[in-house]
């Protein structure tokens, strides 16, 4: 399947980033995303609904599974604060006194997710070590095209420590 991407340039990029500042505004939509436990509790919420409404409008296309990616990356950003850092990986494996902000073991087990359900509850776990920080473009392109290609990034992007080190 060809990758969807979200970039500020792009249409699809300025409604994403456009709802997620909205989110501040809709603090009643941003609490029922942020405490909804799994993905069809993301896909029943009317928050969600507007921008999948909105990214329908706008070309994106018609496809169950792409849907419940582009409903994980909702949910997540409901959680993400500030649309900064660098990636997602990068900040994960980022030195808190000598240990790193999500452990090896923790990182390859949001690696080994065994569906998009699992991811989104490992990467909700997560972001609070990274203090909420998130590129809302990767973020959002990550969870919705989550695979192998993406599994790999990551995998080569994170700082993974010395056995020594451990």
């Amino acid at each position: 399947m060809t990758p969807l991407n979200f970039r500020q340039d792009q249409v699809w990029g300025d409604l994403l980033l456009r709802w997620w500042q909205g989110l501040d505004k809709d603090r009643g939509g941003r609490a029922a995303l942020r405490r909804a436990p799994d993905i069809t509790a993301v896909v029943m919420l009317p928050t969600y609904q507007h921008l999948h409404r909105r990214l329908l409008a706008a070309g994106w296309p018609v496809d169950g599974w792409r849907d419940d990616n582009l409903a994980a990356a909702a949910g997540l950003l409901a959680h993400v604060k500030q649309n900064a850092g660098p990636a997602l990986p990068v900040a994960m494996s980022q030195r808190e006194s000598d240990k790193p902000r999500v452990s090896p073991l923790r990182f390859q087990r949001l690696l080994e997710s065994a569906d998009i359900d699992a991811l989104f509850v490992g990467l909700r776990r997560a972001l609070p070590m990274v203090q909420h920080q998130a590129d809302v473009f990767a973020l959002a392109t990550d969870v919705v095209n989550w695979g192998d290609t993406v599994k790999k990034r990551w995998a080569y992007a994170y700082d993974w420590p010395d056995k020594a080190s451990n």
